[in-house]
């Protein structure tokens, strides 16, 4: 993947990895109040990881950071890494060593960054803390991304960073959470999306802003910045290597319509609602097909199925046949093409409601990233009438297809790079599942590749 870029005022830009609680308490005690293996495996892996071996990255801290690494007994100076130490001390005891500089300030680093030698020689530049350079670097146009280890657990804390602004930075990734030393914390990437908070502002009250200023650009294009590490955690990935696998390694077959396909038989693929909405960027799914499809399903003949379940998800959280069936076997003679979606299971924990839906069949190409948003959105309404936040949505297929003439396509689609999802709103007044119109919905920052022209199998 592509080192960080040097700006136009010669600057190096950077990527910020903290470890925070909710409240944005990253100390205690000059100390980090909490031991996670799993988050140090993290930090060393995010900042040490080259795509060019003959390249290393460059952290910078506090000279307050690096002398908590001391006392916890890290490996300082961090090998394989330039440490950059900021103070203002002139009588510096930190010490020398090939691996070590120290600098007066922020600017200062990054602006020795971006000379040679280090330009040539330093592939990527992390910001490690303490909390006067997160915060000095959270506000910076230079940052890039921050990889932040997000704590779940109440931990007393007496040292800050300040908030993500989630009108600049939107999550990337987020990985299911994760629990050890009875911590809950789960790791979150967020990329920039704007320069600042003004252009967000300008967009949303519908005024003009000048986004081809250098200062002003749209990081859409940009995401290749990533450690090679986080793009690879992008969950159109599974998706996508769904496709590659369908392609390479399907059976041959023979569909409804004489058309030939490749199927692979039992497949699954799981989506984390928490933080984003699995809408898919490599080939741009219209919001207003998924929208359409999503409303004639709550709308139709098995909407007083859907209030059953809502209602056991409201008083019988624990009950395990919260199911939603779209198939009545009597009726199955009498359709003329029953539902590839078979049925959904909701299942409620920890203030969260997640689904898991069966398809008999899919067509990969067309079908299954409609039927992937539409059973997200209504997984986020269901849990939204009833008070909870959403969870997981598993995508379980039992005949998954390509077909022959989407291969060419596909291929194309497969050298994409995946971009962030969207986030979906939904209107906070709604609180009847039969009373949501289209307007309810507002997603936001959906910026996918452009749309793949495929032919539709009939």
């Amino acid at each position: 993947m592509a080192g960080d870029t040097i700006t136009s005022l010669s600057k190096r830009t950077y990527q910020v990895v903290v470890s925070a609680t909710r409240s944005m308490g990253i100390g205690k005690d000059g100390k980090l109040p909490w031991s996670l293996s799993s988050d140090v495996k993290f930090f060393h892996e995010i900042t040490t990881f080259t795509s060019d071996p003959d390249k290393r990255n460059a952290v910078i801290m506090s000279r307050n950071s690096w002398e908590a690494l001391a006392l916890d007994q890290w490996n300082c100076p961090l090998p394989g890494r330039l440490n950059l130490v900021l103070t203002r001390s002139v009588s510096s005891s930190i010490g020398t060593s090939k691996d070590v500089v120290v600098c007066g300030s922020m600017d200062s680093a990054l602006e020795l960054l971006a000379t040679s030698p280090y330009c040539l020689s330093i592939e990527k530049v992390f910001v490690a803390g303490g909390d006067e350079i997160l915060r000095e670097a959270l506000s910076a146009p230079g940052c890039n991304a921050i990889h932040i280890t997000e704590i779940e657990t109440n931990i007393e804390c007496d040292t800050f960073m300040p908030p993500i602004d989630p009108t600049v930075f939107r999550p990337w990734y987020s990985s299911f959470p994760l629990v050890e030393n009875n911590i809950k914390y789960s790791f979150v990437t967020y990329v920039r999306m704007r320069s600042s908070a003004m252009e967000a502002l300008a967009l949303n009250n519908g005024t003009t802003f000048d986004s081809s200023s250098p200062d002003n650009l749209k990081f859409g294009e940009k995401f290749s910045f990533l450690p090679e590490m986080i793009i690879n955690r992008h969950e159109e990935y599974m998706y996508l290597k769904l496709v590659q696998d369908i392609i390479s390694n399907g059976n041959h077959k023979d569909d409804k319509t004489g058309i030939l396909t490749l199927s692979k038989f039992g497949c699954q693929m799981r989506f984390n609602l928490r933080k984003s909405f699995p809408l898919l960027t490599t080939q741009k799914v219209f919001w207003g097909d998924v929208s359409e499809e999503l409303f004639r399903f709550i709308n139709g003949s098995r909407n007083a199925k859907l209030v059953d379940v809502i209602e056991k998800v409201k008083n019988k959280p624990d009950d395990g046949r919260i199911v939603l069936s779209a198939w009545s076997p009597s009726d199955l003679k009498l359709m003329g093409l029953p539902p590839c979606q078979t049925f959904a299971q909701f299942y409620v924990a920890n203030g969260e409601l997640s689904c898991q839906m069966y398809q008999h069949s899919a067509d990969m190409t067309l079908g299954v990233p409609l039927t992937i948003a539409s059973y997200a959105a209504l997984t986020c309404m269901v849990a939204h009438v009833c008070g909870l936040a959403p969870g997981d949505f598993f995508h379980v297929i039992g005949d998954a297809r390509v077909c022959k003439f989407h291969i060419s396509p596909l291929q194309e689609q497969l050298k994409r790079l995946p971009r962030h999802f969207p986030i979906l709103k939904i209107n906070p007044e709604k609180k009847d599942i039969g009373s949501f119109v289209v307007t309810d919905f507002k997603l936001m920052d959906y910026d996918p590749h452009q749309k793949i022209e495929m032919e539709m199998a009939v």
